[in-house]
């Protein structure tokens, strides 16, 4: 492995997680740790189901730094085999439950996970290969020969601590894109990573006795960020297994919810409930928002009927820089993604690897606390991924684009990979979008480079219209192009009924662009 060295900041962390969840069990024995549908877990019970979760893996075998598999939507069980799995010492690797059969075969080998436990919405992606692979493999609410019986299992299994030692380099999870090519790359964050990510604690709240609900799954950094503080705080998480916009505002209700931690496309499924303003919100203390930027209008709305602060969360699921927008806070900055975080450091750099002047747009380079180990067994990859300054201290490379503003705040201007280069020109992608989306007849939009004779490659829109919208994709490109530069300008628009998104609502741009690149003859595109 690349030896990462990240800053240590004022106080690095001494313990780990499973140390803070380990006290936690007998200071809050009563309260809830976890809520699920119309299930709950007590902090007590949820040290005693942790513990015959570690116990049950180390009788088969499972040994420190090995890797165990979970496949399966938001549930209590989910949790406890998530936390059980480090209190066993071993490496948690959640797997997408949007990856193919193909890219789900080549992650388990990858990383050579011991055990599998596999719910019933999501064993068909992997139940034509398992018996290819030298795995355990529990079904956790189902019925099949095939698969061991969890619950049996756990029953069996010893209620005490089994206080396997941990060391804060040990590896803590392993989360792997769910690319659809090659091997996906897996990234690994180590215990020391995690624990530097609980400093969050204290100042967010989540030690007040929070209520946090998460709708996202969590085999996503952007749960998990928000799931480990809400225990290590000693608090309540309560999860949707399945986000629904007017389920998740009954629930906040509810239940007083005072945290959160949603996607962009969420909080626009939100605020567009019809009867939104009936929900009584007022237990609402922090909105979290990360993945995607979300868009000023959107922010403005949220601040406006959204009771509780909201903090926008700009980093990586690598790690590296981060940046924090407290939108309440600066409300003429909603069009950023905010400053660097305490303790982080954030260059841009140009295509000759050298920091750009102020104001001027860069790849986006982070620098902080919390950066994985590395991509597991991929040196090679991770080497790609760095960029060093003048000190040789390492950076991630974010393969964003942007720039900052003259007080600082960073502007994010597209995808590197994302950016369009048409007659020679970059061009990015979210300018255009910016420009369509301020459109009141345009629900959602997506700009992608599709091939040109005459530039190479051209800016062409899909978006989405709002219900009732008579606009024809003439007049919305007509009304976007007033409003771009001439070398911006959209060469055609296309109206979709939606566009596709990943689980934590980052639109799949590759889909997007695959059939216009599959043809040979561009004649058909336009020029």
């Amino acid at each position: 492995m690349i030896p990462i060295d990240p800053p240590s900041g004022d106080a690095p962390p001494k313990r780990t997680i499973v140390d803070m969840l380990r006290d936690n069990t007998s200071a809050y024995e009563d309260r809830p740790a976890l809520v699920c549908n119309d299930q709950t877990l007590t902090w007590q019970d949820f040290g005693t189901e942790t513990n015959r979760v570690a116990n049950l893996l180390i009788s088969l075998g499972v040994n420190r730094r090995d890797c165990v598999a979970i496949l399966g939507a938001n549930s209590i069980a989910y949790a406890t085999l998530f936390c059980g799995t480090l209190r066993a010492g071993a490496c948690v690797t959640p797997l997408s439950t949007m990856a193919s059969s193909d890219a789900l075969k080549k992650m388990l080998e990858d990383c050579r996970a011991k055990v599998i436990f596999v719910d019933s919405l999501y064993r068909h992606l992997v139940d034509s290969f398992m018996d290819d692979l030298r795995i355990v493999r529990f079904a956790m609410d189902f019925d099949d020969p095939a698969y061991l019986a969890l619950r049996p299992a756990l029953d069996l299994a010893d209620t005490q601590d089994p206080l396997v030692p941990i060391d804060l380099r040990d590896p803590f999870n392993l989360i792997y894109s769910s690319g659809t090519t090659g091997t996906p790359k897996g990234i690994l964050h180590d215990h020391w990573m995690r624990a530097a990510q609980m400093e969050r604690v204290t100042p967010n709240g989540y030690d007040d006795n929070a209520r946090t609900l998460l709708s996202t799954p969590l085999y996503s950094n952007t749960t998990i960020v928000s799931f480990l503080p809400t225990l290590v705080g000693g608090s309540t998480v309560h999860l949707m297994p399945k986000f629904n916009a007017r389920g998740y505002l009954e629930i906040v209700q509810k239940e007083r919810i005072t945290h959160t931690m949603l996607v962009p496309v969420q909080y626009k499924r939100i605020m567009d409930v019809p009867d939104f303003d009936r929900f009584d919100l007022t237990s609402m203390r922090i909105k979290f928002s990360t993945s995607a930027p979300l868009r000023a209008d959107v922010k403005s709305d949220v601040l406006k009927r959204f009771p509780g602060k909201l903090i926008e969360y700009y980093g990586l699921t690598e790690g590296g820089g981060v940046t924090v927008l407290v939108a309440d806070e600066y409300v003429e900055k909603l069009h950023t993604v905010g400053r660097p975080a305490p303790g982080n450091a954030i260059c841009l750099i140009g295509p000759d690897d050298r920091e750009v002047a102020q104001g001027e747009v860069g790849e986006i380079c982070g620098r902080g606390p919390t950066m994985m180990a590395g991509y597991f067994g991929r040196d090679d990859l991770t080497e790609d991924y760095i960029w060093r300054d003048e000190k040789g201290q390492i950076y991630f490379r974010s393969g964003d684009m942007g720039r900052f503003d003259e007080d600082g705040f960073l502007i994010l201007s597209d995808r590197k990979k994302d950016m369009i280069i048409s007659g020679g020109l970059n061009i990015y992608a979210d300018d255009l979008e910016q420009a369509l989306l301020s459109d009141p007849d345009v629900e959602d939009a997506a700009v992608i480079g599709v091939p040109s004779e005459d530039w190479g490659e051209t800016p062409y829109a899909l978006v989405v219209l709002r219900q009732g919208s008579v606009r024809s994709t003439a007049q919305i490109q007509e009304a976007a192009n007033r409003k771009l530069g001439k070398s911006q300008r959209l060469s055609g628009v296309e109206i979709r009924q939606n566009l596709p998104r990943s689980p934590i609502g980052k639109i799949l741009k590759r889909e997007l662009r695959a059939p216009f690149w599959s043809v040979a003859n561009t004649d058909k595109i336009p020029t």
